[in-house]
């Protein structure tokens, strides 16, 4: 089990995490064809917060006893016990957008296209984190716990 950490002291703020998160997450995994071709524009499952001189990417914490689950009215978040992994399963939810009241981080976002909620998955399914890959700064680490 681990997470992404954030090193703000080297984080310039250049959003290139946002764009290949989102890149990460499109039909394509292109990053032209994904902005400029897919239907269904990619959003990112993270955000850099910029509070300068300090700017660092924001993303789900995959915390060890999640307040998003417990909120969770459908069971549409759960708690991967393998992976550590807090998974969303979009079919399962019911849009009342709890999760994103109670996560103490600000991590969980509203799709406005689709009126459902993204979060950080942990590039489920790839091969690498594409934010942390991606960063030139290597503002973005990833840590086992």
């Amino acid at each position: 089990m681990g997470r992404i950490k954030a090193k703000p002291e080297v984080c310039m703020g250049c959003h290139l995490c946002e764009v290949w998160c989102a890149v990460a997450h499109s039909k394509s995994k292109h990053i032209i064809k994904a902005f400029l071709y897919e239907e269904d524009k990619p959003l990112p499952r993270l955000v850099v917060e910029e509070k300068l001189p300090l700017t660092f990417a924001l993303q789900c914490r995959h915390c060890a006893e999640p307040d998003c689950v417990t909120a969770c009215i459908s069971g549409a978040l759960s708690k991967d016990p393998e992976t550590g992994r807090v998974v969303h399963d979009p079919n399962q939810c019911v849009g009342c957008y709890s999760c994103v009241l109670t996560c103490p981080y600000g991590s969980i976002f509203i799709n406005p296209r689709k009126r459902e909620i993204i979060k950080c998955d942990l590039c489920a399914g790839l091969d690498t984190f594409y934010c942390v890959s991606h960063c030139p700064n290597e503002a973005l680490v990833y840590e086992d716990c």
